[in-house]
């Protein structure tokens, strides 16, 4: 019998009657849950590093006005003489709106879509997650409505609690840790930071793929530390202001 070498086709995914098209691409990566996680983790990663950035700025208050204060000019003329005056301060600031947005988004979707795979409470009432895992959402929104007042108060002034001196950071931040209820807003949404960043980080490196279980023990040590090492930075300048080295 004559073999039949004739090419047959395979019929293409999708075009048949009553298929259903593959999707791909980045909308199909973002609907999915690994997709959103993926998101979470690499914007998480992006404020991370800022908020290190952050902290060590804030750290030149402690070496007198003029350190602080051109530090501050430097923010406004860095990237100079190739970009224009505030031009990189201002890619940081979109860069930092987008990875807020695309955080913030991909979080509240995963917690919508938790909640629509569990309906029913669980039967057990022992608590089975830390105390940071259960305060991530809470912390979040901690966190969002104090950016808010925190630009309100040392970017545009609306909310200061002096005479906001442009271009004079050192005596706008001692003006505002001078009061009790700046010192109660910073030192609260710091430590809900803290939190957050101890369970964010560890969580973006489970995403991300953290390896064997020895490199899961640095990371966890290494969460730990970030999260007391930025806890303690931030705290340092109100509680230098109060205590009147800072003034």
């Amino acid at each position: 019998m004559a073999l039949d070498t004739r090419t047959r086709r395979t019929p293409s995914k999708g075009t048949g009657a009553g298929q259903r098209p593959v999707r791909g691409g980045p909308r199909a990566l973002w609907d999915s849950t690994i997709g959103k996680k993926a998101v979470m983790a690499v914007t998480g990663l992006i404020m991370l590093g800022y908020l290190v950035a952050h902290m060590m700025g804030n750290l030149k208050i402690f070496f007198g006005p003029g350190e602080f204060n051109g530090y501050g000019h430097w923010l406004r003329t860095m990237g100079a003489p190739v970009l224009h005056h505030e031009w990189g301060l201002w890619l940081v600031r979109i860069v930092l709106v987008v990875a807020v947005v695309g955080h913030a988004v991909a979080a509240y979707q995963l917690s919508r879509r938790d909640i629509r795979a569990r309906p029913a409470k669980y039967a057990h009432t022992k608590r089975r997650t830390s105390y940071a895992t259960r305060t991530m959402r809470w912390g979040g929104v901690i966190l969002a409505l104090f950016i808010v007042w925190h630009v309100l108060d040392l970017t545009t002034g609306h909310t200061h609690p002096g005479g906001f001196q442009e271009g004079h950071p050192y005596q706008n931040v001692v003006d505002t840790f001078s009061t009790w209820y700046g010192n109660v807003i910073y030192l609260v949404a710091v430590l809900a930071m803290g939190l957050h960043v101890r369970h964010g980080f560890w969580s973006a490196a489970q995403t991300l793929g953290v390896g064997n279980a020895r490199r899961e023990r640095v990371l966890k040590a290494g969460a730990n530390g970030l999260a007391l090492l930025l806890t303690a930075g931030f705290v340092s300048v109100p509680v230098a202001v109060m205590t009147g080295l800072v003034s």
